[in-house]
């Protein structure tokens, strides 16, 4: 099974996001990260749907995804046309003991301290999912108090957008 990262750009109006990420459900893949946000015009919205599964059933996903009114164009990513990120906000328990090596953790992954009390530290990260990943795993060993993730987003390499293979 394989991981793909595709990009739907899709007419900015209500009930689109369910009419998509319903072909996921019906086609049985497992959805990993999904962002929506509007494009560089109102009118237009993307999708970034990071999912699990076979190549043949993800090309018919994607001939099924154009039939739909609303979809104006699809783009599939992997690690070499594309540049891709996502964020992450990690809240951990401020601790005395445990201060130090926390800051350091997180200055060694390149997180930003973005809130302090006397309670807790929040960190942000802004890196690839691999990284966001590892960052986790390091300060799993300390005390975290909660994880607020986003899906990934991703942009072609080059001068090409999405909107160049518009399906109008």
């Amino acid at each position: 099974m394989s991981r793909y990262t595709v990009a739907v750009l899709v007419n900015n109006q209500f009930g689109v996001l369910n009419r998509v990420t319903s072909m996921f459900r019906r086609r049985q893949f497992n959805i990993s990260a999904l962002t929506v946000s509007e494009t560089e015009t109102k009118e237009l919205s993307r999708i970034t749907v990071v999912f699990d599964g076979e190549d043949v059933a993800k090309q018919q996903l994607i001939n099924q995804l154009y039939k739909l009114p609303d979809v104006c164009s699809i783009k599939e990513f992997n690690e070499d046309n594309s540049i891709s990120c996502e964020l992450l906000l990690l809240k951990v328990k401020n601790e005395t003991d445990t201060r130090d090596e926390v800051r350091s953790a997180a200055d060694a992954f390149g997180a930003k301290t973005v809130d302090y009390s006397k309670g807790y530290l929040m960190f942000r990260l802004t890196d690839i999912s691999r990284r966001i990943d590892d960052f986790i795993n390091v300060m799993r060993d300390f005390t975290i108090l909660e994880i607020c993730r986003t899906g990934s987003v991703s942009l072609e390499k080059g001068s090409t957008t999405i909107r160049q293979n518009l399906n109008l």
